[in-house]
């Protein structure tokens, strides 16, 4: 159906309600909210109201300093309710999680985007659940909260009626997924290339973290190590990788260092390491088939990467994310591995 020539709703459209607190992020509030609000502007209005609440309603201060109006309550029913993060998350008092259980209480979908996850986590709605947040504050949730299943390599985890995103601009990737979730994936992907945005992001949010500090200036360097955070289970080497650059291997070799600092084998460890250390400390999957899955190929290898770049094997490092603590044993065993360590394969 054409979106100029769709019949207007004659129900009232489902309410988003957004719930911040003292010390938001606002590109929390910002990204997602403004995407509900797209499908007004691309000819299918009434689809979406928005309502802005918080515990004691008024004037709310984001962390960035820009104050924020709220409501202490709707009216109406919320449809979806969807919890800012921010450092301020971590301040709050009980009030605060009683007011976002209040709001839940009767809301057809529960979802937060980046630290949100804790409030959500506090008000017991993450229990036996899976659930992501911002890569840096997985372990985090991950330890302050047992029973919530982290997930930290994710943009967004849905676990029934109740959804969660990473940090920051995975706040749109969350609302573009409830869209979808309502109208179907033309309306979604409409809203997508209105806001200049992907409408599915590939990869997972480690390409974030390590491939920023890496940023290469060069676009044929950015372009290869996306393909790599992509396919980093399968075999990546030089010559593939100076495929994707469109140069040869020599060139390839010599401008992937000029660009990042790093040959391409100690960067596309380090890629690895991160994606399977994320997972070692919040998730319960096998050690093996998490070395397998990032392309290590035996946990041996991956083993003696963790101890190269962390100075602790990926079982000491679960053990100690899990409350526990590293051996004796292991930390001599770790130091002996780190002097003996060669140095990154040429094949990765």
């Amino acid at each position: 159906m054409d979106h100029a020539t769709a019949p207007p709703h004659t129900h009232p459209a489902p309410l988003i309600c957004f719930y911040v607190f003292p010390g938001h992020t606002l590109i929390d509030l910002a990204g997602p909210l403004s995407a509900f609000k797209v499908p007004d502007e691309i000819g299918r209005p009434g689809l979406y109201e928005v309502a802005v609440v918080s515990q004691s309603g008024g004037i709310i201060p984001s962390c960035e300093g820009v104050d924020v109006m709220s409501l202490s309550r709707t009216g109406r029913p919320v449809d979806t309710l969807v919890v800012a993060g921010g450092p301020g998350v971590f301040h709050l008092k009980e009030t605060e999680t009683a007011a976002v259980r209040a709001h839940a209480q009767s809301a057809r979908r529960v979802t937060s985007v980046c630290t949100g996850a804790f409030l959500l986590a506090r008000t017991g709605l993450l229990d036996g659940r899976r659930a992501t947040t911002h890569w840096a504050d997985a372990e985090q949730l991950a330890r302050s909260f047992p029973s919530v299943h982290v997930e930290s390599d994710r943009i967004f985890v849905q676990d029934g009626s109740v959804w969660s995103s990473a940090g920051a601009t995975a706040g749109i990737d969350l609302a573009l997924a409830l869209i979808e979730d309502d109208h179907g994936p033309d309306l979604a992907r409409a809203v997508a290339r209105h806001l200049v945005v992907p409408f599915r992001r590939r990869g997972g949010q480690s390409q974030y973290s390590e491939m920023l500090s890496l940023d290469p200036l060069s676009d044929r360097i950015a372009r290869t190590l996306q393909f790599a955070q992509v396919h980093l289970a399968e075999n990546l080497t030089v010559e593939r990788l100076a495929s994707i650059a469109c140069l040869s291997p020599r060139q390839f070799g010599r401008a992937f260092h000029d660009a990042t600092g790093e040959t391409p084998a100690t960067a596309i460890e380090r890629l690895r390491a991160e994606a399977a250390k994320a997972r070692v400390e919040t998730s319960r999957e096998p050690i093996e088939a998490i070395a397998t899955s990032v392309g290590f190929g035996d946990p041996e290898r991956m083993r003696r990467a963790f101890i190269r770049r962390f100075g602790s094997s990926p079982q000491a490092m679960r053990r100690t994310a899990r409350g526990g603590g590293t051996t004796t044993q292991e930390a001599s065993t770790a130091r002996a591995d780190i002097s003996d360590a060669p140095s990154t394969s040429s094949r990765h």
